[in-house]
């Protein structure tokens, strides 16, 4: 069985993508206390990164991992991919010989290696000297120790990350610190500004996503608009040429690649184009989410008594985030919007069949196990169908971005 990996975004001081966090649960949702550090990683070893394509998690991007005191003995990180694996090191880790000499031998084969948690010790220092990356809890640390630790640490250079940042205002002020990286979901809520109103043309395009769900499509009407686009145009082509779809042949053509999609998947990608343009001048990743959300929604809605309502479920997962890409609250915003009460009680309040396939998206999404076992049984999918769901959401997600 495999296991279960959400992952958490970390990003640069100009919210860039740097990497995510692999949060890893072992498929035995029911008896949470018997899963340790080590078979949690063991799993996430065996079941992730040697049997699945770790790129299908993280893409090309960093991927931080865990690992405990027989993990960093037995050399486990080694197994791992260097490029791209960033090796966490416990804050319960005591800094023993054979600690550091495993930790030496990582860093020298050209692993990074992250203090996670960190609260200055002493006995700490030949780990600190080891590390590239520390780790501070933002919430739970005053603001002089934390100057203190950026003291104490700029000497040797040190990249420091702000974990568990909440608000954008928590990582406005984490930047003015010196923070280099972020690690938290402050990304995914809305950025207080006052009198902000919709734009015509956000407008317009809240609309077109809307109305494309529930009409009768004009093939024809649709070439003619992506064709007026390049980049869009170039996208579309990407798509359909993309591995996930495994075609023997490459499509070059604007309309055959509008019929080979079909109406369901031409809503789709269209919907998510404009959510895209919507989403400018926002981190990537919040519309990646948003496309995220929404494919997971629908192929959970595949395997529900919900299987009519796929098409709205989508719509729930591609607007679940629209409150913070336009800085607005979800009321406001759903009243521009002509959907169903049902999908309007979904975004707003998590409420109905459809917004229990929400929370359900958003507790995995997020690595909230055990509120996930719950869900499970509300819903009515069996747990150890989500991993490979997850897994199929993200290829399909990767297969919609830009190089």
């Amino acid at each position: 069985m495999h296991g279960h990996v959400a992952r958490q975004p970390i990003f640069d001081k100009n919210l860039n993508l740097f990497g995510y966090e692999l949060l890893f649960r072992d498929g035995a949702l029911t008896f949470p206390t018997d899963v340790s550090g080590d078979t949690a990683t063991s799993e996430l070893l065996s079941s992730t990164f040697l049997t699945s394509d770790i790129y299908t998690y993280t893409g090309v991007k960093k991927a931080f991992v865990n690992f405990t005191r027989n993990h960093l003995v037995n050399r486990i990180p080694l197994l791992f991919p260097r490029e791209i694996t960033v090796v966490e090191i416990l804050e319960d880790v005591s800094p023993e010989a054979e600690i550091v000499a495993a930790c030496q031998e990582i860093a020298q084969k050209g692993f990074t290696i992250a203090l996670d948690d960190f609260v200055y010790r002493a006995e700490l220092k030949p780990l600190i000297a080891l590390s590239e990356i520390v780790k501070i809890d933002f919430r739970n640390t005053s603001p002089e120790r934390i100057s203190a630790y950026f003291n104490l640490l700029k000497r040797d250079k040190k990249r420091m990350l702000a974990e568990k940042v909440e608000t954008y205002e928590e990582f406005k002020r984490g930047r003015e610190m010196g923070f280099q990286y972020f690690q938290g979901y402050f990304f995914a809520r809305p950025e207080v500004i006052q009198g902000r109103t919709l734009s015509t043309p956000e407008i317009h395009l809240l609309r077109l996503m809307a109305a494309v769900q529930g009409r009768e499509l004009d093939f024809d009407q649709i070439e003619n608009h992506i064709k007026r686009d390049i980049t869009v145009s170039y996208k579309l082509l990407r798509y359909i040429n993309s591995a996930y779809f495994r075609r023997l042949q490459e499509i070059t053509a604007i309309k055959q690649a509008i019929l080979l999609l079909g109406e369901v998947g031409i809503r789709r990608f269209v919907s998510l184009m404009a959510m895209a343009k919507l989403a400018k001048g926002k981190p990537q990743e919040l519309a990646n989410l948003s496309a995220i959300r929404a494919r997971f929604c629908e192929l959970l809605g595949s395997r529900l008594k919900l299987s009519e309502n796929t098409g709205e479920l989508f719509t729930v997962g591609l607007f679940s985030l629209i409150d913070a890409i336009m800085d607005d609250s979800m009321e406001n915003v759903l009243q521009k919007l002509p959907f169903s009460q049902s999908i309007k009680e979904a975004l707003v309040g998590q409420n109905g069949p459809l917004g229990e396939v929400l929370q359900l998206v958003v507790a995995y999404e997020r690595g909230g196990w055990q509120a996930l076992s719950e869900l499970c049984g509300r819903v009515g999918i069996p747990e150890e169908t989500l991993p490979q769901l997850y897994r199929e959401t993200l290829a399909w997600a990767q297969a919609l971005e830009a190089p």
